[in-house]
């Protein structure tokens, strides 16, 4: 929901000559430049497989929904589509022991993106011709013994909203429908360095602006588990393309909860990193968007984080951190950790499922040993301060282009760009000073508490038709960020969260746990997170595909 900095990585000029492009778009097989069609896909692999330019793969069909080894590493050999179902931390170890190649990892990536994409519209740019031809590169470098990075061999897909250099960059709407950046975004320039290799980008909604993934150049993204309902966003596409086994990682961004409320949605991990543990290359100070990791399990998100982080000058948040620190193991016994387990976050709806699946996994943590009580912080005046300060960057970043070409806007971005223009200068000022005040609180929280547990989003994934819910458990929601305070009230902390599988519904859908750490303890957070997935398995349960 309006995830990453609102303006990072846009064009200088917004307007451009825009105002001629028309609204409707063309699916994944138009796409410009280093885009591929479905059909030209299809050739390149049939050629490859027939010429030995690469080896002819069993493409086997993924297993139906059921608990898989996703979160288990071994030596047995996989071959075909089945590589897509490996952890990141297996597919990489394997690729390092030389059990299989780069090659094989991008072809049977692709040839599931041939398979599934179609269905859910996760990928919305597909460069499989490069991304081919980076794998082969990646095998020559380890053929003459090259230094080999964290990721190498991995495929990634970036989120539609983050510039990639050569490759279309639509940020959901249809004034950037053929815009082509020239520079790469930081948070690209790192896991490229770490040997990742990009395959494509995934669907945002427009601008990033909500949390539900449609726009009108590439259509909506839909739910594996049921093709009916919403991925969430705004980080939609990545968390369903990870829950797809088309990528092993994924990058998003999140300001009101674009890195968790997909997560949840997709039965996937994300995590809203500390302010400045992932540097953005735009100098903003507001500490309400980051971009982050995406994976299907927490070791694997760990690893991805490794490779995003470090000091970056022009970033004035930039933490200064050892990736390595990241790497180590997050095994560890949690007997007597305090845990805060949410009432009502300040009286906010929350439908029952949601409810009766996150209070059912308190006992996981009463079984690691923890100390569990309820409890939360102060959350009183979050919900006029967090929209105050939001409407500011989407004025800052669209307000011009809004005025010059108005057709081009969806009104949720107009209502932000007026709401901005309404507020007053005391208004922000005393916005800013509750966020000053919200971290205190939450310092002196966590002086009792070392993690605080709560859902991630207050309704289960919605019908696709629905563009936000009017209403949670019969309570109104007036506008299209009210129904995901449950995420943006924890943004206005400054602390790291993540969103964890906690199990389904009665109606088969996922629901996510939401837990918050201390300020700028991630591992903390990390380890925590994975001693609640490594009990509970939730994750390993896959859509039918």
């Amino acid at each position: 929901m309006g995830g990453g900095r609102i303006d990072a990585g846009l064009p200088e000029s917004v307007s451009g000559n825009a105002s001629n492009t028309p609204r409707s778009g063309p699916p994944m097989s138009d796409a410009p430049r280093d885009g591929l069609s479905r059909r030209a896909f299809g050739q390149l692999l049939g050629a490859a497989a027939l010429t030995g330019a690469l080896p002819a793969l069993s493409l086997a069909e993924s297993p139906a929904t059921q608990p898989s080894d996703d979160m288990t590493t071994d030596s047995k050999s996989i071959t075909g589509e089945d590589l897509c179902d490996l952890t990141a931390v297996d597919l990489a170890a394997r690729i390092h022991r030389k059990q299989v190649s780069a090659r094989e990892v991008m072809t049977a990536h692709l040839a599931r993106i041939e398979r599934v994409n179609p269905k859910i519209n996760a990928i919305v740019t597909l460069v499989a011709e490069r991304a081919m031809d980076d794998a082969k590169k990646a095998d020559e470098l380890q053929a003459r013994g090259g230094t080999l990075g964290p990721l190498h061999g991995l495929p990634v897909a970036h989120k539609d909203l983050i510039n990639t250099a050569g490759i279309r960059t639509t940020f959901g709407s249809p004034l950037f429908r053929d815009n082509v950046p020239t520079v790469d975004a930081l948070i690209v320039k790192r896991v490229r360095a770490a040997g990742a290799i990009t395959i494509g980008k995934t669907n945002t909604p427009e601008f990033g602006a909500g949390s539900n993934t449609f726009n009108p150049v590439f259509g909506a993204t839909r739910n594996a588990y049921n093709t009916a309902k919403t991925v969430g966003g705004s980080s939609g596409g990545a968390a369903a393309a990870l829950r797809c086994g088309m990528v092993p990682i994924a990058t998003g961004s999140d300001t009101g909860g674009s890195l968790r409320n997909p997560a949840a949605y997709n039965n996937v991990v994300g995590l809203r990193p500390s302010p400045g543990r992932v540097p953005d290359d735009d100098g903003s100070w507001s500490p309400l968007s980051t971009s982050g990791p995406m994976a299907r399990t927490v070791a694997d998100v760990a690893l991805f984080l490794s490779t995003m982080v470090g000091n970056h000058a022009p970033d004035p948040l930039a933490l200064v951190d050892n990736g390595a620190t990241f790497r180590a193991p997050l095994a560890r016994s949690f007997k007597g950790a305090r845990v805060a387990w949410f009432t009502n976050m300040g009286g906010i709806p929350f439908e029952s499922e949601i409810l009766r699946v996150v209070n059912a996994s308190r006992q996981a943590f009463v079984d690691l040993g923890c100390v569990v009580e309820d409890a939360e912080p102060d959350f009183s005046g979050v919900d006029e301060a967090f929209p105050i300060l939001r409407h500011l960057s989407y004025h800052a970043s669209y307000a011009k282009a809004a005025r010059e070409n108005p057709e081009m806007f969806k009104d949720t971005i107009k209502w932000e760009i007026a709401e901005a223009e309404r507020n007053s200068g005391a208004d922000v000022a005393r916005a800013s000073a509750r966020q000053a005040r919200m971290y205190l609180d939450m310092a002196r929280f966590f002086e009792k508490y070392d993690y605080f547990v709560a859902p991630v989003t207050q309704v289960e994934p919605f019908d696709l038709t629905t563009e936000y819910p009017m209403s949670v458990a019969g309570t109104a929601m007036p506008t299209y960020i009210d129904w995901m305070r449950s995420c943006w009230y924890v943004t206005f902390t400054a602390c790291p969260a993540i969103s964890v599988p906690a199990g389904f519904s009665a109606s088969g859908l996922p629901v996510g746990l939401q837990i918050v750490g201390r300020h700028r303890d991630d591992w903390s957070l990390l380890q925590i997170a994975h001693a609640f997935e490594q009990a509970t398995r939730h994750g390993a349960r896959r859509p039918t595909l």
